[in-house]
């Protein structure tokens, strides 16, 4: 198949009376990679679903071109659109746990590509399958091909999603948030793969609120307000030099590598963890040890980080720490009091008297609220653990809600009518509904774009100078860390390899794994280099990732 054009010419998009695309033009040409950027809300996404034929039910769309090669995408039949999707357009959508079917192992939604367009002889599918998930960075394929996306890590359930969209080898990719899940090293490695369309060829349309990877892998950029481009140009000259003041104000809103200001370390000793330690049977019957002698002290008023890469046990010790796992080595303690330890010494009664003390923040709020409570009734629920009289709930819910800067009003409404940062805003406000002394924050801002994202920061600080809230804090995202953090925890194969002052760990690495993490982040253009660079011997990719290969047991 010849490699083709896409030109798109005054493309508009509507929903009845709304509008949300307005008079988008730009051309993709083979070899090229394009990518939107801009806000939640600003049409990226459904731009990128209507040259697909996804835009969604009561999409009206118009254009004056709207053409990929020969095909007229306003013309296509759905039966023509089925020929078009995944074998001349591949399309990586953005949340892989809703886009795989939950009950059936991911291999079989790879092979399902390759046998719905005939793909080589059936016999050699299976092998194909494997070779793709090796392609994106999935350790031990064969085994991972016969998991359920519950049974995986959100970072590897994405890259089964990137797998299964390159299957056919589509000459334009279209890549709607292709690394948002990813830690810095694995998402250097699909960096790689989607490096790897354009050098041979072929296009590539990405989405992404990570200005450091727009920067990495595009040729132009597109910048999206309410549906409108506010600005265009090659991506040099539109992050070094911005014109509009929207643009400019997304750049300031990425985390810097300069942290917080150093805080004396004196507040009392919160969380506690001595020699943690935890085991897991796999699906192949293998005994695989995920976290191993992790200790760490919380203070109050502080922020500790843990990073590290998928399956490093970041998460599993956070677990343990909530008092969600039982550890098969080690003890928990809070406020000086036990709080979890092996054989279950610590009863479930005896921790539910201090739940209301510790909470937590989960990546995806969506998932954990009831779709059919209100904002409100989402937040009355925490006040009902927490011990407030149902008489006194309707004033609390109201100073929740301005806490997180959210009007009232949206007490009323349901989270799938709330934007992503909304969503986060109620999820943080449950949170501190019991008034805690240490709120868990798991991957808190990884799903939000990058204004969003700073705002939430922002609060997240606010809260904790207003409250005087202990935070731990858990992400992939490196600038994330360095801007919230006072301590980080570096996790690898379930070990602590480094800890100490976050300006401490990122200025002067003492571990070549932390050199290698901090190397691998994407960066902006002019951003000046501080972070120490891996040795040379290390610097290939590939050998990186045969190094990480880990069990991740998805919780």
């Amino acid at each position: 198949m010849s490699r083709k054009t896409l030109i798109v010419e005054g493309l508009s998009i509507r929903f009845g009376e709304h509008s949300v695309v307005r008079d988008l033009s730009f051309t993709l040409a083979p070899g090229k990679t394009l990518a939107l950027v801009g806000e939640s809300g600003s049409g990226k996404s459904v731009t990128a679903r209507s040259l697909i034929g996804l835009a969604g039910a009561g999409a009206q769309i118009s254009a004056r071109t709207l053409r990929y090669g020969d095909h007229d995408l306003l013309k296509l039949s759905e039966r023509q659109w089925r020929q078009l999707r995944g074998q001349a357009i591949g399309f990586v959508l953005q949340d892989a746990l809703v886009s795989l079917d939950p009950l059936r192992p991911v291999g079989k939604e790879i092979l399902e590509v390759l046998t719905t367009h005939q793909w080589g002889p059936a016999a050699s599918r299976p092998q194909r399958v494997q070779q793709l998930l090796e392609r994106v960075g999935v350790p031990e394929p064969a085994l991972r091909a016969r998991q359920r996306p519950d049974q995986l890590s959100g970072g590897l359930r994405q890259r089964a999603l990137i797998a299964s969209a390159l299957a056919l080898d589509p000459h334009l990719v279209i890549a709607d948030e292709p690394t948002t899940a990813l830690d810095a090293t694995v998402q250097a490695q699909i960096l790689e793969v989607l490096q790897a369309i354009k050098a041979r060829g072929d296009s590539l349309l990405i989405i992404s609120h990570d200005l450091a990877v727009v920067a990495q892998l595009a040729d132009e950029v597109l910048v999206l307000r309410h549906g409108e481009v506010v600005e265009q140009g090659p991506t040099d000259q539109v992050l070094r030099q911005p014109s509009h003041p929207y643009t400019q104000a997304l750049l300031d809103a990425v985390p810097g590598e300069h942290g917080r200001a150093a805080r004396p370390n004196q507040g009392e000793v919160l969380l506690r963890a001595s020699g943690l330690g935890k085991r897991y049977v796999g699906p192949d019957r293998q005994v695989r040890q995920v976290v191993t002698d992790v200790s760490f002290e919380l203070r109050a008023g502080q922020t500790l980080g843990i990073v590290g890469e998928s399956g490093s046990g970041k998460t599993t010790a956070a677990r343990i720490a909530l008092g969600l796992l039982t550890p098969d080595a080690g003890t928990v303690s809070f406020a000086g009091q036990p709080w979890n330890a092996v054989g279950d010494t610590v009863s479930e009664a005896q921790r539910r008297l201090r739940r209301r003390d510790i909470s937590v923040i989960y990546q995806d709020p969506l998932s954990s609220f009831d779709p059919r409570w209100s904002v409100g009734q989402i937040l009355a629920d925490a006040l009902d653990v927490a011990g407030v009289a149902k008489a006194g709930q309707g004033a609390r819910v109201a100073k929740l809600l301005d806490q997180v800067r959210l009007p009232g009003a949206l007490a009323s409404r349901r989270p799938l009518q709330l934007s992503g940062g909304q969503r986060q805003r109620v999820a943080i406000a449950r949170a501190i509904a019991s008034n805690p002394k240490v709120i868990v924050c798991d991957e808190p801002v990884s799903a939000l774009d990058v204004s969003v994202q700073a705002q939430v920061l922002d609060l997240l600080a606010d809260l904790q100078a207003e409250l005087g809230v202990a935070y731990l804090f858990i992400s992939h995202d490196l600038g994330v860390i360095r801007q919230v953090s006072d301590q980080v925890l570096v996790m690898r194969h379930g070990q602590v390899v480094e800890s100490g002052p976050v300006a401490q760990v990122f200025d002067q690495p003492r571990h070549d794994y932390t050199r290698r993490l901090l190397a691998a982040v994407p960066r902006l253009p002019g951003a000046g280099v501080a972070w120490v660079a891996p040795p040379q011997e290390d610097e290939n990719p590939l050998w990186l990732f045969d190094e990480s290969r880990l069990w991740k047991i998805a919780i």
